[in-house]
């Protein structure tokens, strides 16, 4: 988790600044291709299946647009609008452009998130809140837990041979969901289910 400069981490501030347990932060960090989307998009259908109400939010190391040309939100935003809602019986979404302003924080962004049951976090690997590891040692790429102490356990299609952490097995993913629900100290809402 982040501290702030008060030294409280970002679960601590979220929990003190509700009446009640605050949303549960947990993230997926890996090299691109190590397959953290197809992970998360395991994994959510899993949680949800044991009673949790879980979000996401995902980092893109680039501009990215979830809008296009001769769309009327896209010309909304070409015209210099900072925010532009968009609506239906079926979702909503904001796409706020920053104009030349600072990539909000980690914390900012959770702050606009609705309160669930746990927020998994695909990316913002250098960020300080809590992560799996996704690593596949045939992409040839190092260990990441090397150089981030917030990685508490490496999901892998392959054993890692002195590992100090606890390796999951990148396909059992109801296992990789008892890590995480027993992780963040969340507690299952479906009878018969851990």
């Amino acid at each position: 988790m982040s501290r702030g400069s008060t030294g409280e981490s970002t679960q601590e501030s979220m929990e003190r600044a509700t009446d009640g347990p605050a949303m549960k932060v947990f993230g997926l960090a890996g090299w691109s291709g190590s397959g953290k989307t197809t992970l998360i998009c395991a994994l959510v259908p899993e949680l949800v299946r044991r009673g949790l109400s879980v979000s996401t939010m995902k980092h893109a190391h680039h501009s990215f647009d979830l809008d296009r040309p001769g769309k009327d939100s896209y010309e909304h935003r070409a015209a210099g609008a900072t925010e532009v809602l968009i609506s239906s019986t079926s979702r909503w979404a904001i796409l706020h452009e920053l104009r030349g302003h600072d990539e909000p924080t980690t914390q900012d962004l959770i702050d606009r998130m609705t309160p669930v049951d746990l927020l998994l976090i695909e990316g913002f690997k250098l960020e300080p809140h809590a992560k799996l590891e996704v690593h596949r040692p045939a992409l040839g790429k190092p260990l990441l837990h090397t150089q981030d102490p917030h990685i508490v356990a490496v999901a892998s299609d392959r054993p890692l041979p002195g590992l100090a952490l606890p390796r999951l097995d990148l396909d059992d993913i109801p296992a990789i969901a008892d890590f995480v629900v027993q992780h963040c100290g969340l507690k299952a809402r479906t009878e018969g289910v851990a």
